[in-house]
């Protein structure tokens, strides 16, 4: 197999991230990128041309984001699109570095009971629920799942 084949071969075979800012080790072990604002240090996943916090233009600085945080609020969705299964747990998360992301919290009861604001709670990556793209790669994305789970 010469190298084109080879890259082809390994284009279709690994998953793409689902979200721009979802990026690979040299491994394969994905993770998140956040970019801080040169100006004011502040953090989120996009390059917007101004910094929404300051306004400032001076760019970013690419880094890798805490892989912990704890739950700011969630919701149980209980109906949603056709082929999408309920319950699930939509949940908007504070990391450690100070970025927050909004995803589903998996691996835990859809319940009231079982989740509670302030729960410490880790960034994990899945099989991003089935989803292909039109030659029938797959995409990985992004979860959270209760921090003392599978530590």
């Amino acid at each position: 197999m010469n190298k084109t084949s080879k890259t082809k071969e390994r284009m279709s075979t690994d998953p793409k991230p689902a979200q721009k800012f979802i990026k690979f080790e040299t491994g394969g072990r994905p993770y998140i990128e956040g970019k801080r604002c040169r100006s004011c240090a502040a953090v989120m996943t996009s390059e917007p041309l101004a910094c929404p916090a300051c306004g400032a233009r001076e760019g970013y600085d690419s880094f890798r984001a805490a892989e912990t945080g704890v739950l700011h609020a969630y919701s149980i969705v209980a109906r949603s699109y056709p082929g999408v299964a309920t319950p699930f747990v939509s949940a908007i998360v504070d990391l450690d570095d100070g970025l927050t992301l909004k995803g589903n919290l998996i691996n835990i009861p859809p319940t009231p009971e079982t989740i509670t604001p302030g729960m410490k709670l880790r960034v994990t990556f899945d099989d991003a629920l089935g989803r292909t793209d039109k030659e029938g790669g797959s995409y990985i994305a992004y979860f959270f799942e209760p921090a003392e789970q599978g530590a």
